[in-house]
């Protein structure tokens, strides 16, 4: 059976040898034009004067648009309207494009778009979280706010209680391939659409109105993403609806892509936050009521950044049952690129406000950190105690209730929690680190643990729908065809296993083909790490459906009920043949070989505005052990080791799954440490570049890295009982973060408060801040009497 095996991704050879083809590797016509927008140069103002006479002058240019100039609708925001193709008279952030050249190079396009002369009424941007709560720009009129129980008295009857806040900054995508789009005219008006895309549905949508066209006229085709990140989901559709515009405007194919500086500078980002939190709590740590604020900078237009904020409000507990909770959100307007989808759609910034929570109230009690997370978990599944048999009756599971009234019911944190700590030593390391920094002045250690429960469905729940298409050939090859996107993640393998599995054949009989919508209609993004989940059961049910009418027909030409499809073959009662055989014998009996596939998630019920229901179908669990190492003279820090134990369920695929998890882990810890995302007072983004921009190299990489994948079976019946694996790993470099904050704390007994990302710069000056000044000359002479530093490690 081809499911559960660890099989590379489909395109692994033609990735490393470069023979994967991506958007600006499809072969254009010797007639295509190549477009590239003009940009805004400041955040916020109204555009006086529009010069373009030099533009439309400029070698190679064919045509210049403005906003006046685009036929139909001019927008491509995912819903709100709100976000035009061109500018209309004012502009809201720098990079906003203003016009779209139309030349013959890419390269022609690029240096025209740069002659425009434009003048400004500019006006004050608003870029801060602070500056927008000063003016009052924020989206849906004023903040979100869900509760349980009574979280201020909660607090106020507490025996202890702090406060504190968190600034988290956000994320710059960086996928490899760049945002790209090609638009080939069709007769009658049509188009076809390549695009680089999470969403194929929504290009044909915004193209289909950007040219007063039914969808029926706009076919979009995926074949892969080098990439995505949900940084595809709604900003591929400005490439995608320039190019139909301008392909029909000129009646000749049209092609563009960004430049990374271009595509940094105009394309959203993950949601930098602000948390702030008051919480009551009791002698062991244990939370009795809690306080949320979140604030959400999302840039100049809405784009997704609602069900991003609510996403961060219902991750708010992370893995702790709190019986009394407030959260309140604000969603703020600035003169910003407008942030957007991300890895983890919001999850990761609440998650990281609990967190940072939990490690102060232990940091006030003087305990393990990982003590007070087991003594606010939320109960094991199984029977309500903990990993180590510890009593928990006072949150036994029938009011085991999320702050947004869902009821936990597959919790395996406990028993998930305590097998790491156990295999990966950790109580010895945590004594054989607080022994090494009790003898070292210059280099400290920390360790940490951190835990992830993440709701796996879309919060929106329509969108929790797949479609799929399955062909059987006489010749007894398959050929599949469903919604998802691949984006380097594995999905289409995963998907591909499904189908195999489903005739008993090899998965090397199954034909992937690229997305289509001209074969799977009304698809969802492939987001809120569902591809599997809804595409492999989508593909299930039409592979189902195909091989009960095979087996009907043989069962009855044969005389028998027993039809076995395995391991290549067919058993018909006495009877064996090949599947090619079965499928050829059925063709020849007019036995229909092709069907379609759907599937809606079931159980999911929500309501956003009360913030009740049950907007997950299932949680899928995790929990990372870090080691880190600092130099407190310099800030400079390294990762020492990560152990990651993480819930996959019965994985499809556990080679691609360690991947994701190799990878959401990395991409986590350098959101957290070295990606930092700096504008100037003007608006400009400074960091639109990787010789500014820092994510993580392979050498950031823990040395030792250790990923297992917890093999339990989901409860829900999802494909095969397998559980989501592309988001909930990204959270687990929390606990990269939280170690170097464990670093830190070593140097003095107050608290880090340390931001992120955790910078070299941030760590050096937390641990300033927990030291004290009055010793820091002293420690720099004797740094430089020979003390080895962080390189060192």
């Amino acid at each position: 059976m081809s499911i559960a095996k660890p099989l590379p991704h489909d395109a692994a050879r033609l990735h490393v040898t470069g023979r994967a083809r991506y958007i600006d590797d499809i072969p254009a016509p010797a007639d295509c034009l190549h477009l590239a927008f003009g940009l805004s140069q400041v955040a916020r103002g109204a555009i006086t004067s529009l010069d373009l006479d030099a533009v439309r002058a400029a070698p190679g240019v064919v045509a210049v648009m403005t906003a006046g100039d685009l036929p139909f609708e001019n927008d491509v925001s995912p819903a709100a309207h709100d976000e035009p193709l061109l500018a209309t008279g004012t502009v809201h952030y720098v990079g906003q494009p203003i016009f779209l050249v139309i030349a013959t190079s890419h390269l022609a396009a690029r240096k025209a778009a740069r002659l425009a002369r434009i003048g400004y009424d500019e006006e004050p941007p608003i870029l801060t979280i602070d500056e927008a709560l000063a003016a009052d720009s924020r989206f849906e009129g004023g903040p979100v706010t869900w509760q349980i129980g009574d979280a201020g008295a909660a607090i106020a009857g507490a025996p202890r209680r702090l406060s504190g806040r968190i600034e988290m900054g956000g994320q710059e995508h960086f996928y490899l391939e760049g945002q790209a789009a090609l638009v080939l005219p069709q007769e009658n008006g049509d188009m076809l659409v390549h695009s680089s895309t999470q969403h194929p549905t929504e290009i044909q949508h915004k193209v289909a109105h950007a040219l007063g066209l039914p969808m029926n006229a706009v076919r979009v085709e995926v074949r892969r993403m080098g990439g995505g990140f949900g940084g595809k989901e709604s900003q591929g559709n400005a490439l995608a609806v320039a190019c139909a515009v301008a392909a029909r405007a000129t009646g000749r194919p049209c092609k563009m892509r960004y430049d990374r500086d271009d595509d940094m500078i105009i394309t959203g980002k993950r949601h930098d936050f602000r948390i702030d939190y008051r919480v009551g709590f009791d002698d062991r740590g244990r939370i009795l009521g809690v306080d949320f604020t979140q604030y959400a900078r999302c840039g100049w237009s809405m784009d997704l950044s609602l069900p991003v904020a609510d996403r961060a409000m219902l991750h708010a507990d992370n893995a702790y049952f709190l019986a009394h909770a407030r959260i309140e959100s604000h969603r703020l307007r600035t003169n910003t690129q407008s942030a957007t989808a991300y890895r983890g759609f919001g999850g990761p910034q609440g998650i990281l406000g609990i967190e940072r929570l939990i490690d102060q109230i232990a940091h006030e009690l003087g305990r393990d950190p990982l003590e007070v997370r087991r003594v606010n978990f939320y109960a094991s599944a199984a029977d309500g105690e903990d990993a180590s048999g510890g009593d928990i009756s006072g949150q036994k599971k029938p009011a085991q209730k999320t702050p947004y009234h869902m009821v936990v019911e597959d919790s395996i944190i406990h028993e998930l929690v305590g097998a790491l700590a156990e295999r990966a030593d950790y109580a010895e390391r945590r004594r054989a680190i607080a022994a090494f920094n009790a003898e070292n002045e210059v280099l400290k250690k920390g360790i940490a643990l951190t835990p992830v429960k993440f709701g796996i469905s879309f919060t929106l729940t329509h969108l929790n729908q797949a479609g799929a298409l399955v062909h059987v050939y006489q010749d007894g090859s398959i050929h599949m065809n469903h919604g998802g996107t691949e984006m380097g993640q594995g999905l289409f393998q995963k998907v591909a296993q499904v189908a195999a599995a489903c005739f008993g054949v090899d998965v090397d009989r199954v034909k992937i083909t690229a997305t289509d919508t001209a074969k799977v209609p009304n698809t969802s993004a492939t987001a809120a790490s569902s591809g599997a989940d809804l595409n492999g059961m989508a593909v299930k049910a039409a592979c189902d459906t195909i091989r009960k009418r095979m087996a009907d027909f043989l069962g009855e030409y044969f005389q028998t009920r027993d039809v076995v499809f395995e391991d290549g073959k067919v058993r018909v009662g006495q009877e064996v043949m090949t599947f090619e055989e079965a499928a050829c014998l059925a063709y020849e009996n007019r036995i229909s070989l092709s069907a379609t596939g759907f599937y809606k998630t079931p159980r999911i019920e929500w309501d956003r505005i009360a913030g009740r229901g049950r907007p997950f179908y299932y949680f899928a669990y995790g929990a990372a052990i870090s080691e880190c190492v600092i130099d407190t003279l310099t800030g400079e820090n390294r990762i020492l080791r990560a152990d990651v134990l993480h819930d996959a369920g019965k994985s499809l695929n556990p080679a691609l799954d360690i991947g994701q998890i190799e990878g959401g882990f990395v991409q986590g810890a350098g959101w957290l440490t070295t990606e930092e995302l700096v504008w100037d007072d003007k608006g400009r983004l400074m960091t639109h570049a990787p010789s500014t921009y820092k994510i993580p190299a392979c050498s950031d990489r823990p040395p030792l890295f250790s990923v297992e994948l917890w093999n339990e079976a989901n409860r829900e019946e999802t494909i095969f009982r397998s559980k989501a694996v592309g988001e909930p790993p990204f959270v687990l470099g929390i606990s990269a973060f939280l170690a170097l904050s464990d670093a830190i704390a070593a140097c003095g007994a107050a608290y880090p408060a340390l931001d992120a990302p955790a910078t070299a710069e941030r760590v050096l000056a937390a641990v300033n801040r927990v030291r004290g000044w009055a010793s820091i000359w002293h420690r720099f002479n004797r740094r430089f009497a020979g003390r080895a530093g962080c390189a060192a490690w």
